[in-house]
């Protein structure tokens, strides 16, 4: 680990953070979504897009309404006050490094925002799990500066858990209690294990996925399937090899930047990657499996992009992803329009 101290990464961390992201940007995140339900309305002979229609109609909405708004919803997620972390010494409770003031840091949130396809099972009986730095199997200067600044820190589980120092704790929310719960699924979780930062074994973001989508089936309202298709997560690669350095926020802004210029949404582009999943059946009720296949996907061809930031490299990765990002969500689409 390296042994920074806090005053002095202040200023480093600031500096090498300065336009980190969470994964896709928020936009290409509503792109995605909104993409996704034009394909459908494009192509109603091979999608399920006669009745996803008809429950729209019934909502009283436009597809382009239903699809602005479940494109907000996926934006939005990046957005939540639902994860705090609290310091060592103080039990100060916050859903963000200080240094991320004013920039383009990520909230706490967005280590919930990970599947690390490189290791198989976790602690709490995942498949894969999440994010956690001392199991990382790639990493850089972000994760390493970031596990040093929180180093020892723990996450928020609410009055009577774990404190700072002298029982210091000015807990704001009980992440442990209420996110990490609602993201667990029946698995296996203690607050001890997350009592230092370093060692956190957050949920991964296929339990963040099934846990909205069990929320969309319970109450089918657009918020609910909006934050489902946050997990187009899944198919940026940094989110799979799971780090939060390695050109991770570079990467981002060039496929924003290049999302139309490229027509990474390009219909026949869709099509072909809708051969690499398989359909949720009209009944299913975890979408996991089809949520891994968008992984896996991304793991075995998006790598380069850590390496390299060849724009040659990054075509190739962004013309494989994005689609793949489109169609995993055309089948969620397809299985929610039996809902509505």
């Amino acid at each position: 680990m390296i042994n920074f101290t806090k005053l002095a990464l202040i200023a480093a961390v600031t500096a090498g953070l300065a336009t980190e992201a969470s994964a896709f940007s928020q936009e290409t995140h509503k792109r995605i979504a909104m993409d996704a339900v034009n394909y459908m309305k494009n192509n109603p002979g091979t999608t399920n897009y006669t009745k996803l229609a008809a429950g729209v109609a019934r909502a009283g909405l436009t597809m382009d309404q239903f699809a602005a708004a479940m494109g907000q919803g996926a934006y939005d997620v990046d957005d939540f006050m639902d994860t705090y972390i609290c310091g060592a010494t103080t039990g100060d409770c916050q859903t963000a490094p200080v240094w991320g003031a004013g920039s383009g840091i990520v909230k706490y949130t967005s280590y919930f925002h990970f599947m690390n396809a490189t290791r198989g099972p976790d602690v709490h009986g995942n498949d894969y799990g999440g994010y956690n730095y001392n199991l990382l199997t790639v990493w850089g200067d972000i994760d390493n500066m970031a596990a040093s600044w929180l180093y020892g820190d723990y996450l928020d589980d609410g009055k009577g858990g774990l404190t700072g120092w002298w029982s210091s704790d000015s807990t704001k929310y009980n992440t442990y209690g209420i996110t990490e719960k609602n993201y667990r699924l029946g698995g296996y979780s203690t607050n001890s294990m997350y009592a230092d930062f370093e060692t956190m074994p957050f949920q991964p973001i296929d339990n963040l996925g099934q846990y909205w989508f069990s929320k969309f089936l319970a109450t089918p309202t657009v918020q609910n399937l909006g934050f489902v298709m946050h997990t187009t997560d899944l198919l940026q690669p940094h989110h799979v090899w799971t780090t939060s350095a390695l050109n991770h926020a570079g990467w981002e802004t060039w496929v924003n930047d290049n999302y139309y210029t490229l027509a990474l949404n390009d219909s026949a582009k869709v099509t072909t990657a809708l051969n690499d999943f398989t359909p949720l059946s009209a009944t299913a009720t975890d979408i996991r499996p089809l949520l891994t296949q968008g992984a896996m996907y991304a793991y075995n061809n998006g790598g380069i992009v850590l390496s390299s930031t060849a724009d040659s490299d990054r075509t190739v990765v962004a013309n494989k992803v994005i689609p793949h990002a489109i169609a995993m969500i055309v089948n969620v689409l397809n299985r929610a329009a039996e809902r509505m």
